[in-house]
């Protein structure tokens, strides 16, 4: 067993190494001067994003099973989570404060490579006669490049399937165990039963139940944890100005040692703050797009900017300031070897007395359990294209054991074996994306002119 650590924790640095990274990144930049620059994405997308999410350009005749607003909270409820709270603290432990900016790097350019296949997983979304929406990746490569693909769409609906049990189940409900039995004494067994059982009682309705919980849940603990996170940074805000330049030098200089900090390279702040923000926004991973194929509309471009928030929520917005809060505390320079959770739990203490004893614990439970029901459903639409609807009820249930089982027992083989997939699943993604960018240059262009000319009927 300790072989098989080994060996697959090697292959998990392999996978996620720097091609990868350059491949995430590089592909986000090339995508957002490709599709007109920032001015088109990120300024002019994001603007009408918000108006689209306000339910501005909605109609209840347009097809789809949920609103723009919870595709969206669904698939950020599938992002921020552990990666926010743990992930953060992590990049700045090991890469030091220059990866703040990297992973803010990362989040600009992940809005593009979100909006390109967010918007293929619209356009070729398979709907059926009872009028239940199926989409993502696997349809969009098979549908998009067509049938001889299909091998290539069956590859990534194993590794989703595979990442669903794993980092998107196992992983949570393992973390999560650990922190309210270190925190509050709850048994690991109560907490993985009381979770199987909140996700199975939400999966069984689908994704309306899913899309009507997150657009509730992701709300108001995002509004709750960046709230918190604005008390500490505004009480402080006369040593962020120092640390927002120590971020940038950092981020091209290296970062000194400094208290029990033992300092680091330029390419290594580089491939912290990448990594990290990869793994936090899911921008390339294809996952995104099966909640964005559901979204009730008839401009798959429409979608496709409502999608470009989510990097920017999750990571421009959230990570930034967990990573403005962790600096101020000062706690990242002599952590003694205390990380993640338990770094920024520290972090905010400093700032508000209790809070990182008591509510983060809490939030890293409903993030954690929000996390879990997304990816439930991402998961059942990789099986139900795999394996036919027949299969969805076993996997559910096989989905909710998983999430008990992760609680319980040491499961770092699998963990490893589902980050291994979950880094594949972006090769058969963006190879499908990088070969159908004509169709949404096109796509991109047509929308906005005729968004221009003012074609579209408002709400």
């Amino acid at each position: 067993m300790d072989a098989l650590n080994s060996f697959l924790g090697v292959l998990v640095g392999f996978v996620w190494g720097l091609p990868l990274v350059f491949l995430l990144v590089g592909t986000g930049l090339f995508l957002t001067f490709y599709l007109g620059g920032f001015a088109t994405i990120q300024i002019k997308g994001f603007v009408h994003a918000i108006q689209v999410v306000m339910g501005k350009y909605s109609h209840e005749e347009d097809e789809g099973d949920i609103s723009h607003f919870q595709a969206l909270t669904t698939a950020l409820s599938a992002t921020v989570g552990l990666g926010n709270i743990a992930g953060v603290a992590i990049a700045i432990s090991v890469g030091g404060p220059g990866a703040t900016f990297w992973m803010v790097v990362v989040g600009l350019v992940g809005m593009a490579t979100k909006f390109a296949e967010c918007t293929l997983g619209t356009m070729y979304r398979k709907i059926d006669d009872d009028g239940t929406i199926r989409g993502g990746a696997m349809h969009y490569i098979e549908r998009g490049l067509g049938k001889s693909w299909r091998p290539l769409a069956l590859f990534f609906a194993f590794a989703c399937i595979c990442s669903s049990f794993g980092s998107a189940n196992m992983f949570q409900t393992n973390q999560v165990a650990t922190i309210l039995n270190g925190s509050f004494q709850i048994p690991p067994y109560l907490t993985g039963l009381v979770l199987s059982i909140a996700t199975g009682v939400v999966i069984i309705g689908g994704i309306q139940r899913i899309g009507r919980l997150t657009s509730i849940l992701v709300p108001v603990m995002g509004g709750i944890y960046v709230a918190a996170a604005l008390w500490v940074i505004l009480g402080n805000i006369a040593v962020v100005p120092s640390l927002i330049g120590q971020i940038f030098y950092d981020a091209f200089n290296g970062t000194a040692a400094i208290g029990g900090f033992t300092g680091v390279a330029v390419s290594q702040v580089i491939i912290q703050g990448v990594r990290r923000a990869c793994f936090s926004n899911e921008a390339g991973l294809g996952s995104a797009p099966i909640a964005h194929a559901a979204a009730a509309t008839k401009e798959p471009v429409r979608e496709g900017v409502v999608a470009l928030l989510e990097p920017f929520i999750d990571t421009v917005v959230i990570c930034t300031m967990t990573a403005l809060v962790i600096l101020i505390s000062g706690a990242w320079k002599d952590a003694n070897g205390i990380e993640g959770v338990e770094l920024t739990a520290r972090a905010f203490n400093s700032g508000i007395a209790g809070f990182g004893t008591y509510f983060v614990p809490v939030a890293v439970l409903l993030f954690a359990y929000s996390t879990l029901i997304s990816w439930s459903y991402y998961g059942e639409q990789a099986v139900e294209y795999m394996l036919g609807k027949s299969a969805i009820v076993p996997y559910r249930i096989l989905f909710c054991v998983f999430a008990f089982v992760g609680a319980i027992w040491s499961v770092t083989p699998v963990l490893s074996f589902s980050d291994i997939m979950l880094g594949l699943m972006v090769v058969p993604n963006l190879i499908a994306v990088i070969m159908m960018l004509p169709r949404i240059k096109a796509a991109t262009v047509s929308y906005f002119d005729r968004l221009k000319r003012g074609e579209f009927d408002e709400a």
